[in-house]
Parts: C-alpha cells; structure tokens; sequence
C-alpha cells in the first residue's frame, strides 16, 4: 500500500500509512503489505494508491472494491495506467458465480 496524501501528490509517500480493516485503526509501514482472510474488509483514504492480488497457492479468490459515486474519467488517479475492466466475451458460460441459489 502506498500513501498518497502524505507525500507529493502523483508520488509515493515515505510515511507510515493509518487505515481500518473492518474499523480497527492499523498502522502499515508505506509500500508494505495487508491480508486480508476471508470475509475480511479495508477501508482507504481517498487518494491513497493501492492493488490489489491473491496470494498465489491461496486457492480462489474473488475482489471487490466499493467506492462513492465517481466519474473515471475524473475522479480516480492511476500511477500506471492500465486495463480496469476485462474484456468481454459473448456468451460464454460463466466461470465464476457470484450467487448461487438454489
């Protein structure tokens, strides 16, 4: 995790950064590293860069990120910028399902 607001904006900050994993205050040292296990949330300041990945051999993995009302195209910041959302293909079967009911 990067600090975003404690150093130059567009840079990374050398500080430490304060966020909340399910409302319980962490401090992580800047670039370091959170998991998260199952069922597990956290909370970033905004302008804070982040990524997010599995932890490879730690089965599958599902992620979602849930912001306020922005508008890509001005609100959100990316330090390198890249592919956000995965291509499409048309009917497909799906892999994943989010909801299984019965």
């Amino acid at each position: 995790m990067q600090g975003g607001l404690n150093g130059r904006p567009g840079s990374f900050a050398d500080t430490d950064v304060v966020t909340t994993i399910d409302g319980k205050k962490i401090v992580v040292p800047a670039g370091g590293k959170i998991i998260l296990h199952p069922g597990q949330s956290v909370t970033l300041t905004p302008g804070q860069y982040h990524q997010w990945q599995g932890v490879p051999g730690s089965g599958d993995v599902i992620l979602f990120e849930v912001s306020a009302t922005n508008d890509d195209n001005v609100d959100n910041r990316f330090y390198r910028s890249g592919q956000r959302i995965p291509d499409i293909e048309e009917d497909e079967a799906p892999k994943y399902l989010m909801v299984n009911l019965p």
